[in-house]
C-alpha cells in the first residue's frame, strides 16, 4: 500500500509541476502560456437601464483547445465570475457552436484557434451620467493538448455612463463573428423519437436538401444524454433531415436540447440551429448502454497493464512472494525445469481467468450481467476462500504438516512441484479479483460488450499481465541477483508471509459478516477450528492409529464444510442501509436529489473490494472531507455491491465500468455534468472536485 501511495504522490507531484495555474493582474487583455484573453464590449458608453453585450475573446495556441458548455467525454467548460455594480446582472454564457475534437477514443466538444464567449449584462436604472461602470470578470478554463492545464485570468474594463439616448457603440469584429456562430433559434421544427435503443432526431423544412447541406452533427447540451464519440448516421433529402443518435444512459430526459451543426454542400460554411424537442417513445429492451469504444488493441494493452499492477496489490503480493522465495531456494535448478514451473504458474493464472470469462459469457447468454469480482458476491465462495487462506497460513507457519500440499505452493521438484505452481497461479488469480488496478476498469468495461473471442482475449491479457513477473524470473534468473542471497532469512520470511494469509482470512470473515450475519461468522470460526484440529490429527498420525486418525481428520474437514453450508448458504442477505453520513444508493434517490439541485457524491463499493476500503479509510472518512461535504451540502450516496445489485451493475455500465470502485460527483445544477474520480483517491482529489466551479456564476 505504501508503494501505491508513493506512486500516487509522484503522479500528483508531476501533475502539479505540469499544471501552471496562471492568474494575471486585472486588465482588458491577459496572456497565459496557451491563451490570450481579452474582454471586449460593443458599447463605448452606456446609459442607465440598458443592456450591453460583452465578450471574452480567446486566442488559443495551435493544437490546443478549450471547451464548450458540455465538454464531451472529458474536460471542463469555461466559467466566468462577474463583479458588477450593485443592481447589475449578467446573463448566461452564449456559446458559439462547438466542434468535435477527437483524441483517440475520447470525443471532446470545444474550440480551437479562437472563440468569443458572449454575455449580456443588464445595467441598473440608478446610474448617473458622469459615472463609470466597472466590469470585472474572473475567467477559468481548461486548455488541453496531450495534457490539460487549468488557467485563470482576471479581466476588467470601465465604461462611461452618459445621459439617456446618448450611448454610443462600436462594431467589434470578435463580437460580430461570434454572433454569426450562435445557434439560430426556432428556425425549424424538430422531433425526437426513441426506439430500438436509438434516438432519431428529425428536422423538416423546405430549406433542407442535398444541394444545400452535405453533413450534420448534433451536440447535446446536457452531458450523459448521447454518446459523444458515437457515429451519427444521417439522411438528407428534400424537406427532411434525420440523425440517428446513440443514447448514453437508459433513462432519457423529457426534452432533447442541443445544437445541430450542418456543413453546406461545398464544405466551406457551417450553420448552427438550436434544438429543443420533446422525446417520444422508449428505447426498448434492445437498448444497451453506449460507452466510448477504446478499441480492441487498446483494451488488450490496458488489461495487460492492469494485470501487471495487480501484483502490487495486498491480495496478490503474498502469493507472488512465496513463489519468488521458491526460486531463490532452488537457484541451481536446471533451465528446463525452471521454465516449466514458470509456464505452469502462468497456465494456472490463465486457466482461472478462462473460467471467469466462461462464467461471464454464460450469464450474458442468459441475459444477466456479471462484474469483476462477481464470485465474492457468493457467501459460500467467501467462506471457502477464508478456509483456504487459513490453511495456507498454517502451512507457511510450519505449525502443522497437514496442508503441506497447500503450503508447498512455492515448491519445486518433480511433477508434483509443477502442479503446485499451477495451483499457485490459480490462487493468485482468485485472490486478485477483490482488487481493481488502474487501466482495468476501461478494459473490462469494453470486454463485456464484445463477442466471446474478444472477451476471452482481454481476460487472458489480464491474466498474462498478472503472471508476467514470475514468468520473467523463471526465464531470466539473472534478475534474481537483485534479491538477497539465499539463507536463513528465507525461512523466517516464509513464516512471516503466513500473517498476510491470516489477515486475508480475517478480512474474508468480515466480508462474510456483511453478507450473511453473525451466525455465518460463528460458523466460519468454528470451521477454522475444525480445520486446525483435523490438520493436527493428520500430522500426529502414528502407524498403529493411522487409519483412525485419517478418518477423524477427514471427518473434521467435512464437518467444517457442512457447518459453513448450513449456516452460510441459508442466511439472509444483509441489506445495505444508511447511516448519518450517507444514504443507500438507488437510481430514484439520485434523481430526487438532482431534482432538488443538490450536489451528489456517489460511491459504488463492496465489502470484498480492498481498493474501495482503503479509499474510504484514506480519503472519504477523513474529518476534513466530511466537513467539506457538510459545508457544501453534498449528498453522499453509497451503493453496496457486496451482493449482486442490478441497479449498481447498471450504473457501472453507464460509465463504462465492469467493477467497483466507482466514484462519481454530480455538481449542483441541471446542466452540470457528472465527474468520474480516479480509482485511487486522496483527500485532495475529493476536496478539489467538490469545490471546483462547474458553471458560470455571478458576483454582485
Amino acid at each position: 500500500m505504501n508503494l501505491q501511495r508513493t506512486l500516487l504522490i509522484a503522479i500528483l507531484a508531476a501533475a502539479a509541476f505540469a499544471v501552471a495555474l496562471t492568474i494575471s493582474n486585472a486588465a482588458e487583455t491577459a496572456r497565459t502560456d496557451h491563451v490570450t484573453a481579452r474582454l471586449v464590449s460593443e458599447a463605448r458608453t452606456v446609459e442607465a437601464g440598458s443592456t450591453i453585450t460583452v465578450g471574452i475573446h480567446k486566442v488559443i495556441k495551435p493544437r490546443w483547445h478549450t471547451y464548450w458548455g458540455n465538454p464531451g467525454d472529458a474536460g471542463m467548460a469555461t466559467s466566468i465570475a462577474w463583479t458588477l455594480p450593485q443592481g447589475a446582472k449578467a446573463g448566461e454564457i452564449l456559446w458559439p457552436a462547438p466542434k468535435r475534437i477527437m483524441i483517440g477514443p475520447v470525443a471532446n466538444y470545444g474550440y480551437e484557434d479562437e472563440v468569443t464567449l458572449l454575455t449580456k449584462i443588464k445595467l441598473p436604472e440608478n446610474l448617473r451620467a458622469g459615472d463609470t461602470v466597472p466590469v470585472k470578470a474572473v475567467v477559468d478554463w481548461l486548455v488541453c493538448e496531450e495534457i490539460c492545464i487549468p488557467e485563470q485570468v482576471t479581466l476588467e474594463l470601465s465604461l462611461p455612463v452618459v445621459a439617456k439616448g446618448m450611448a454610443t457603440g462600436i462594431s467589434i469584429r470578435e463580437i460580430e463573428s461570434a454572433r454569426t456562430k450562435l445557434p439560430i433559434e426556432n428556425a425549424w421544427p424538430f422531433t425526437a423519437n426513441a426506439k430500438d435503443g436509438k434516438i432519431e432526431l428529425l428536422a423538416t423544412s423546405e430549406d433542407i436538401s442535398p444541394a444545400k447541406f452535405r453533413s450534420a452533427h448534433f451536440f447535446a447540451s446536457d452531458w450523459g444524454v448521447v454518446t459523444h464519440a458515437a457515429d451519427q448516421p444521417h439522411r438528407i433529402k428534400n424537406g427532411e433531415l434525420t440523425l440517428t443518435l446513440s443514447p448514453y444512459e437508459p433513462t432519457l430526459p423529457q426534452t432533447l436540447r442541443g445544437v445541430l451543426v450542418l456543413d453546406d454542400a461545398k464544405g466551406s460554411k457551417q450553420t448552427a440551429y438550436a434544438v429543443s424537442a420533446n422525446i417520444t417513445g422508449a428505447l426498448g429492451t434492445r437498448s444497451s448502454i453506449a460507452v466510448p469504444d477504446i478499441g480492441f488493441v487498446t483494451a488488450l494493452v490496458f488489461a495487460f497493464l492492469g494485470g501487471f499492477i495487480l501484483n502490487l496489490m495486498p491480495c496478490v503480493f503474498p502469493v507472488l512472494s512465496i513463489k519468488v522465495l521458491s526460486l531463490l531456494n532452488h537457484a541451481r535448478m536446471g533451465y528446463r525445469q525452471r521454465h516449466i514451473h514458470g509456464l505452469a504458474y502462468t497456465a494456472g493464472v490463465l486457466a482461472c481467468f478462462g473460467v471467469f470469462a466462461a462464467i461471464v459469457l454464460a450469464f450474458k447468454a442468459g441475459g444477466a450481467e456479471l462484474g469483476w469480482g462477481f464470485q465474492f458476491q457468493s457467501p459460500l465462495f467467501v467462506l471457502f476462500l477464508a478456509y483456504l487462506m487459513f490453511a495456507v497460513g498454517l502451512g507457511q507457519s510450519g505449525l502443522i504438516a497437514f496442508g503441506s500440499s497447500l503450503s508447498r505452493l512455492g515448491a519445486y521438484g518433480g511433477n508434483d512441484g509443477y502442479g503446485m505452481s499451477f495451483l499457485a497461479g490459480g490462487l493468485a488469480a482468485v485472490v486478485a479479483t477483490p482488487c481493481t488496478a488502474p487501466f482495468m476498469g476501461a478494459a473490462l468495461g469494453f470486454a463485456v460488450s464484445q463477442p466471446a473471442l474478444m472477451l476471452l482475449a482481454i481476460f487472458f491479457a489480464l491474466g498474462l499481465g498478472l503472471a508476467l513477473p514470475y514468468l520473467l524470473l523463471c526465464y531470466w534468473p539473472a534478475l534474481l541477483r537483485f534479491l538477497p542471497k539465499p539463507g536463513a532469512w528465507m525461512e523466517r520470511l516464509k513464516q512471516a508471509l503466513a500473517f498476510p494469509m491470516y489477515a486475508t482470512a480475517i478480512w474474508l470473515v468480515w466480508v462474510l459478516a456483511q453478507q450473511a450475519g453473525a451466525n455465518a461468522v460463528a460458523a466460519a470460526l468454528g470451521g477454522m477450528l475444525l480445520i486446525a484440529f483435523g490438520a493436527w490429527i493428520f500430522a500426529s498420525s502414528g502407524k498403529s492409529w493411522r487409519a483412525a486418525n485419517y478418518t477423524l481428520s477427514v471427518a473434521s474437514l467435512a464437518a467444517a464444510v457442512l457447518l459453513g453450508v448450513y449456516f452460510v448458504n441459508g442466511a439472509p442477505a444483509q441489506a445495505a442501509g444508511a447511516n448519518a453520513r450517507y444514504e443507500a444508493y438507488t437510481p430514484l434517490r439520485l434523481a430526487e436529489l438532482r431534482a432538488q439541485n443538490r450536489p451528489v457524491f456517489v460511491n459504488l463499493t463492496a465489502a470484498w473490494c480492498i481498493t474501495c476500503l482503503v479509499n474510504e479509510r484514506v480519503a472519504l472518512d477523513r474529518a476534513n472531507v466530511i466537513s467539506a461535504f457538510e459545508a457544501a451540502n453534498v449528498a453522499y450516496l453509497k451503493g453496496d455491491w457486496t451482493h449482486r445489485d442490478p441497479a449498481i451493475t447498471q450504473m457501472l455500465a453507464n460509465f463504462g465500468r465492469n467493477g467497483v470502485p466507482l466514484y462519481v460527483f454530480y455538481p449542483a445544477g441541471t446542466n452540470a455534468q457528472p465527474v468520474v474520480l480516479p480509482q485511487i483517491l486522496t483527500p485532495e482529489i475529493v476536496l478539489r472536485e467538490i469545490g471546483q466551479p462547474k458553471t458560470a456564476r455571478v458576483e454582485n
